[in-house]
């Protein structure tokens, strides 16, 4: 049996061994366009419990990066320095914000960025940075802290002034004015009691009866006004008569005066004007001086005439 071993070749095979592993090692940690990543510095004001080296980066849920160092800002001990790596395929742009986000409960947490506007421009260095810096905003737990404070501390000066309020003096005032208040309760119990109540029913009643029977009697009191309108107007036309035949009379006199003074007065002539014109003057004031008295007898009959209803006239038995 030959147990020659031929350590030349063996030794080639490692050789091509180790260089293919490391080949593979490279090809797998080769950086790429989607894998190459950019820096960014957070600065956060608030406590950082929970975040850690390698805790994710997220935008809507997905991890585009990770922590790679936390520690103290140099320039103001107030603050935490936290720098992060994210994909460079990240569109981090001005106003991109960074917020501390927990994970269920576990008590870790991790930074959650909300890209803002999505037309602003990429986020740059400025001045002498190493890193760009993408602003922080408080947490949900910090504004819920300070909103817990400002209620607490106004809940406080509430009690403080409700204390104030309700001390030994206040209180005999309010006790005193709630006395006042039951007796002035029952003074009114007393004064209104069921006959004013009554009464004051009744009236209300009589006034509603009142502005039923105002109602009923405008409609008359205007078909008395328009009686009285056509009353009027017929007395007026009959002075109106009157005028105009005493104007024919004095223009028939002053033709007479004139024909007596000229000499040439003719009586046949001048009463074959005249008779007419008086015997028509009579006339209207006949019957002016019959409506006159026919008026007056109306309303002596019936003087409730005026504001409520005409006089009904009764007709003999048999008449239409």
């Amino acid at each position: 049996m030959n147990n020659k071993v031929n350590y030349t070749l063996v030794g080639f095979l490692v050789l091509v061994g180790i260089a293919m592993i490391l080949g593979f090692s490279y090809w797998l940690l080769k950086p790429t366009v989607e894998t190459e990543t950019t820096k960014y510095y957070i600065y956060f004001d608030e406590s950082v419990l929970g975040l850690n080296i390698d805790a994710p980066v997220k935008y809507r849920g997905i991890s585009v990066g990770k922590v790679v160092r936390l520690r103290i800002n140099p320039n103001n001990s107030e603050q935490v320095e936290v720098l992060i790596s994210v994909l460079s395929t990240t569109p981090i742009k001005q106003f991109t914000e960074a917020r501390l986000t927990a994970q269920g409960i576990t008590g870790l947490s991790y930074i959650n960025l909300s890209m803002g506007d999505h037309n602003a421009p990429p986020l740059v260095r400025v001045g002498d940075q190493e890193y760009p810096v993408i602003k922080s905003v408080p947490s949900f737990f910090e504004d819920f802290e300070k909103s817990l404070g400002s209620v607490s501390s106004k809940l406080s000066k509430t009690l403080t002034k409700t204390e104030q309020l309700l001390n030994d003096e206040n209180q005999k005032q309010v006790t005193l004015l709630l006395t006042r208040a039951a007796n002035v309760m029952k003074s009114f119990e007393k004064l209104i009691d069921e006959k004013t109540i009554n009464s004051i029913q009744r009236s209300a009643k009589n006034l509603e009866l009142f502005s039923a029977k105002a109602d009923n009697l405008m409609p008359k009191v205007d078909a008395f006004v328009d009686n009285s309108v056509k009353w009027e107007d017929s007395i007026k036309n009959s002075f109106n008569s009157i005028m105009n035949s005493y104007l024919g009379i004095r223009s028939s006199m002053d033709e007479i005066k004139r024909a007596v003074s000229s000499g040439e007065f003719n009586f046949k002539e001048i009463t074959s004007d005249i008779v007419p014109t008086m015997n028509n003057t009579l006339l209207d004031m006949q019957e002016l001086m019959i409506k006159l008295q026919d008026s007056l007898n109306h309303y002596d009959r019936s003087p409730s005439d005026i504001l409520f209803k005409q006089e009904e006239i009764k007709k003999a038995p048999g008449e239409n």
